[in-house]
């Protein structure tokens, strides 16, 4: 499998010809759902879901489907019918080859006076874990852990800890678009000294095999 790094929590995963978007928001290039053929996200945030980019992926592409929450299905599926699929936790399901598994079901707090919005992980191939706006712990091993590094709902030692709770063999940052370069070594080496697994960044656009 290959997996090319999106700006911010958007990622690509590629296998056996095709294509696999999770999580294209605002922050992510417009072209980052170009020949896609299924699209996963993760809950309705704009830096993680963006209408129009979605859109503009399943009218390039009249087979390509969609797997989200109630409350992102809710506002694409009337102009897709029957091409937009509502998922929850403890849910699976095949897109576009890839297995998939549904974990979590809410939003990490951000502040007690601000509501939580729902939100899913998604678990790709037994390997893959993007949990979204959220520290869930899948509850199985996982190969390969998209880390939120910089949020307003995280801290760095929350970061640390869910590592070290999931135990992946490897993890690649997401939700990135907020951490400055200045930044960037202090969290490379703390969670790659601390965090118990190989931790690494991709630049927008680069690659790796998995």
């Amino acid at each position: 499998m290959k997996l090319t790094k999106k700006s911010h929590a958007c990622v690509r995963l590629e296998k056996d010809g095709r294509t696999l978007v999770l999580d294209p928001g605002v922050f992510t290039e417009e072209d980052a759902v170009l020949g896609a053929d299924a699209l996963l996200v993760t809950h309705e945030h704009p830096d993680h879901f963006d209408g129009a980019r979605l859109r503009a992926a399943l009218e390039a592409n009249p087979a390509a489907e969609i797997w989200t929450l109630r409350s992102v299905a809710g506002q694409l599926a009337a102009a897709f019918p029957g091409r937009v699929h509502t998922v929850g936790h403890g849910d699976s399901f095949t897109a576009a080859g890839f297995d998939v598994e549904v974990h979590g079901e809410l939003h990490a707090v951000i502040h007690p006076d601000i509501p939580r919005v729902t939100n899913v992980g998604f678990l790709v191939d037994g390997a893959v874990f993007h949990p979204g706006d959220a520290l869930t712990v899948p509850g199985r091993p996982v190969d390969t852990l998209l880390l939120p590094v910089m949020a307003p709902w995280n801290k760095i030692s929350e970061v640390i800890d869910y590592v070290r709770e999931v135990k992946p063999r490897r993890a690649y940052d997401i939700h990135d678009a907020l951490l400055t370069d200045l930044a960037r070594p202090i969290y490379d080496r703390q969670i790659g000294e601390l965090g118990g697994a190989d931790h690494a960044r991709l630049a927008p656009g680069a690659s790796a095999e998995l």
